[in-house]
């Protein structure tokens, strides 16, 4: 079975990419960066070049003659006031973690229709169902990533392909390092809010679960013969995407903007 990550450098990408090639599967990485002692193939491209993820999506097909699984990770986050960010960067995380999923997809449905069919995990978050201030761009792209997924699958079921969203919690990786930060974390009329909601992102992160518990769990949507619509990962996070369904929007708000506003 062949397997292809974007993303695949770091973290849950990384981690995921190691854990399927141990299990046997023949798995492909996309990344901008050339990870170091890895069993897996990665092939070094920026995922929001259209044009060259489509030809490295032909490149893998032609030599394997089949991509069974797509597996979209690649992605970043912003943090911050949206009064005090910068459209260049709302752009940036719009492109990466939306409009260059989607054209994954479109571009890996071909290919699994000639083989009769396939799975596509998109890697959403709680955060897209759980909005979080001072990551409202953030929240918004997994949000997207979880509406998209849905009306895709609905899209392509016919040509059995699957589409899961796989949406973590918080998870110990390189993630929050790279998170984009305004510069103005205080200012007159937020205080310290902001500052005060990023380091409890942060805490939450450095105390969160390992990347392999992700792994783990797209392992078990990839060998299951219907795979779910969406999951999340944790039990912790299990209870809070449940609690969301079923409390009165305003309680849960409240509970929100007391945890991070």
């Amino acid at each position: 079975m062949v397997v292809l990550i974007t993303g695949a450098s770091s973290g849950i990408g990384l981690a995921t990419a190691n854990y399927l090639t141990e299990k046997g599967y023949k798995v492909y990485g996309l990344s901008r960066k050339m990870p170091e002692n890895v069993e897996f193939e990665n092939l070094v491209c920026d995922v929001t070049n259209y044009k060259a993820v489509a030809e490295k999506f032909e490149y893998i097909y032609n030599k394997e003659g089949r991509i069974d699984v797509l597996i979209n990770n690649a992605g970043m986050g912003i943090a911050g006031a949206i009064e005090h960010t910068e459209a260049e960067d709302i752009k940036k995380i719009f492109d990466l973690n939306v409009l260059a999923l989607i054209n994954s997809c479109k571009c890996v449905v071909p290919f699994m229709r000639k083989c009769g069919g396939g799975k596509i995990i998109n890697i959403g978050s709680v955060a897209g169902v759980i909005p979080i201030p001072f990551q409202a761009c953030y929240s918004s792209t997994k949000s997207a990533v979880d509406i998209f997924s849905t009306a895709f699958g609905l899209e392509v079921k016919d040509f059995n392909i699957q589409l899961t969203t796989v949406m973590p919690g918080d998870t110990k990786s390189n993630f929050g390092f790279n998170r984009v930060k305004n510069t103005l974390m205080q200012d007159e009329y937020y205080k310290s809010r902001i500052d005060n909601s990023i380091k409890k992102m942060e805490k939450d992160e450095r105390e969160g679960m390992s990347p392999l518990c992700v792994s783990e769990v797209i392992y078990k949507v990839i060998k299951r013969k219907k795979s779910p619509s969406r999951v999340a990962v944790g039990f912790n996070y299990k209870t809070i995407v449940f609690l969301s369904k079923i409390l009165p929007r305003s309680l849960m708000l409240k509970v929100v903007k007391k945890m991070y506003g």
